[in-house]
C-alpha cells in the first residue's frame, strides 16, 4: 500500500536527519563548543546567588521530580512490561516483541554512547541523585523510544484523525517534558537532553518503519488479527 511505503521512507528520512543532528551535536560537545551556552541554559533556571537551586516554589521543584521519574527506567520499564502483558493478551504477540526489542535496543545505545562519551555531569548539587554520564541523557532517549512508540500503536489501531493526533501528540509532549525537566533539575546540559531526544526519536521511528515493512511485506501472510472498536466491527 502507499500509505505503508509513505510510512517507511518518512521514518527512514527523517531517521537519517536525526542521526546527523545527533551527530553535529555530539561533535560540538567533544569539542567543547556547546560548554558556555549549556552553562548559560542552565543557569536560566537556577538561583542566581544559589545555583544548586532551582527557581521556583518548593511545589514546582517536587512537581518537576515527579514528572522526570516518568522517564526513569524503573517507571518506563513498568509501562513496557504492562504493555507487552496487555498485547500478548490480546493476541498482538509480534507486537509484544516489537515493542520489547525496540525498548531494549534503545537502552543499549543509550547505555553504549554515555559509557562512549564519559561526559561530567553538571557541576551543580542539592537536586537529584545521578548515577551515570550526562551524554546523552538516558531520560530523554528512553522516554522518547517508549512513549512514540506507544504512540505509534495507539495512533494505528484508532478510529479518527482526531484520536490519532492526539496519541502523538500526547507522546511528544511527555517526551518534552521529561527532557525540559532534566535541565531544570540541573541534572543534565541542554545538549545532553537534545542528543536524546535525536537518538531515541531517530530509534523509535527505524523500528517502525521496519515493523511496517515486516507486516505488509514479508510476513504479510502471517498478520496479526485486526484491531476491535468499541462498536465490535473490524477496521
Amino acid at each position: 500500500m502507499a500509505s505503508n511505503r509513505v510510512t517507511i521512507i518518512g521514518g527512514l528520512v527523517v531517521s537519517a536527519a536525526l542521526l546527523a543532528g545527533f551527530g553535529m551535536i555530539a561533535d560540538e560537545v567533544v569539542e567543547g563548543e556547546t560548554l558556555v551556552v549549556d552553562k548559560a541554559i542552565l543557569m536560566w533556571f537556577r538561583d542566581a546567588a544559589d545555583p544548586s537551586t532551582p527557581l521556583g516554589p518548593s511545589w514546582f521543584v517536587e512537581a518537576m521530580r515527579d514528572v522526570t521519574a516518568l522517564g526513569s527506567f524503573t517507571v518506563l520499564g513498568i509501562i513496557v512490561i504492562g504493555l507487552a502483558i496487555q498485547l500478548l493478551l490480546a493476541g498482538a504477540r509480534r507486537t509484544a516483541l516489537f515493542v520489547v526489542l525496540s525498548v531494549i535496543g534503545g537502552t543499549i545505545i543509550s547505555t553504549v554512547l554515555k559509557a562512549l562519551f564519559d561526559r561530567p555531569r553538571p557541576d551543580l548539587t542539592g537536586t537529584v541523585e545521578v548515577f551515570t554520564a550526562s551524554f546523552p541523557s538516558g531520560h530523554a532517549t528512553a522516554s522518547a523510544v517508549v512513549f512514540l512508540t506507544i504512540g505509534a500503536i495507539l495512533a494505528e489501531r484508532a478510529a479518527t484523525w482526531g484520536l490519532r493526533a492526539y496519541y502523538i501528540g500526547f507522546a511528544v509532549l511527555l517526551t518534552l517534558m521529561i527532557g525540559v525537566s532534566r535541565v531544570y533539575l540541573g541534572v543534565h546540559y541542554p545538549t545532553d537532553v537534545l542528543a536524546g531526544w535525536s537518538i531515541g526519536t531517530a530509534w523509535a521511528l527505524l523500528c517502525l518503519a521496519l515493523a511496517v515493512w515486516l507486516r505488509r511485506g514479508p510476513m504479510a501472510n502471517e498478520a496479526e488479527p485486526e484491531p476491535v472498536t468499541s462498536t465490535g466491527a473490524t477496521r
